[in-house]
């Protein structure tokens, strides 16, 4: 295994700080019982300090569904662990739990569900809008276009290869929907948008500012829809997050272009302004970057962070579903910061050069990782072997800064 090998490198075992409690998003006692009985938000409640010890010799915490140990285990450094063992379980539960409710996720351009599990963990739906082999059509802006259910799978994993970690958990799964969408769902608007087709398959289309109708309605064969089912982050009740504006954000018009388009120097401009001015907050930012080029993402608009930890933490690189869209031609605009700033993590640089030699070939590990999804395969193979190409762009644009 490519993979195995990969993540028992030294550049894949670099320690993170040492994690204190003011390190941790959730203090909770190990001895103390979660119930989950719905709060309101459908998120676990403490239960007094129940039974130091549960019969079993167990502790409480051994006792908390998949998802709540994901919840509890996100510090200021990671979203998981690199050797996580709850990981294939958790991707497991998406792929697999029984679906009790399903509603439509409110806001976004594009129609996606939140499906809640018996035992109230929660996950985002992005159904399937188009096949594997359709690439974007050349005369569509980018903010037209469609959110790929692959795309968010397989951003998962590149996430995980590149050791960022900043990606909640993703699965593919094939739904019913009429069980597992039209028949249990609670949501009055989305259940007037039902109807079957002429060929006889069970379509919906939700409504949303983008596709959101029957011209662009989502059909299943007859009923059986491919879509990736995301971990939901903590409620953000429990764990506040702020929502940061990229200054390397696109205009988001047909004709206008933003200043870093425009302005060569505009790095220096970002250097100068709260919070890129300190801290390694700029240098997570590449990181990004370098993440959506690969993909050819090119709808960043936002990130978003952990209140509780400042500016010393990590990004959530947070909706991907346009990332994986062409792959016969690359967007070297995305790199901007990168370009402009000249600037890299020594850790990231370095993993993107062991990903470009044989052993570790990132188009492989990726196949890999894909290969054990319910989906699989995820990507059509040009998009794997764009990859590497795109990595080789990654690595000349640092070779063209280091000789500057």
């Amino acid at each position: 295994s490519k993979l195995a090998a990969l993540f028992e490198h030294p550049l894949y075992n670099i320690p993170i700080p040492e994690v204190t409690e003011k390190d941790k998003l959730f203090i909770i006692n190990p001895m103390e019982k979660f119930s989950l009985h719905s709060s309101g938000s459908d998120e676990w409640v403490s239960s007094s300090k129940a039974e130091t010890l549960l019969p079993t010799g167990k502790t409480a915490y051994d006792t908390y569904p998949t998802w709540l140990k994901f919840h509890v285990g996100i510090n200021r450094y990671e979203l998981y662990p690199r050797q996580d063992p709850l990981l294939p379980t958790l991707l497991r539960d998406l792929a697999t739990q029984r679906i009790i409710s399903s509603v439509q996720k409110s806001g976004g351009t594009q129609l996606k569900l939140i499906m809640t599990f018996p035992n109230y963990g929660q996950a985002l739906f992005k159904p399937m809008k188009q096949t594997r082999e359709q690439e974007t059509p050349i005369d569509f802006f980018y903010f037209s276009d469609f959110e790929r259910h692959n795309a968010e799978i397989a951003a998962f994993h590149l996430d995980r290869i590149l050791d960022f970690r900043r990606i909640p958990p993703v699965s593919g799964r094939l739904v019913n929907i009429t069980k597992e969408i039209r028949d249990i769902t609670t949501d009055k608007k989305l259940a007037k948008t039902f109807f079957i087709s002429p060929a006889g398959n069970v379509c919906f289309y939700g409504e949303c500012s983008y596709y959101c109708s029957t011209e662009h309605a989502l059909c299943g064969k007859p009923d059986r829809l491919e879509g990736s089912m995301a971990a939901l982050l903590p409620d953000k009740t429990l764990a506040k997050r702020r929502s940061w504006r990229s200054p390397w954000r696109r205009s988001y018009h047909k004709s206008k272009k933003a200043e870093w388009e425009l302005n060569p120097n505009y790095c220096a401009q970002v250097k100068d302004m709260p919070p890129y001015d300190r801290g390694h907050r700029l240098l997570d930012l590449i990181d990004m970057t370098i993440l959506d080029f690969l993909m050819g993402n090119m709808d960043r608009h936002h990130y978003e962070t952990f209140e509780k930890f400042g500016n010393d933490t990590f990004l959530l690189h947070l909706d991907n579903g346009r990332g994986f869209g062409t792959h016969s031609r690359d967007e070297p605009s995305i790199l901007a910061p990168l370009q402009q700033c000249c600037s890299v993590k020594k850790s990231t640089y370095l993993r993107l050069q062991l990903l470009a030699t044989q052993p570790y070939r990132l188009s492989d590990v990726l196949r890999e990782a894909l290969a054990a999804d319910p989906l699989a395969p995820v990507l059509a193979e040009p998009h794997l072997r764009a990859l590497d190409r795109r990595l080789g762009k990654v690595l000349a644009a640092v070779g063209h800064c280091l000789a500057r």
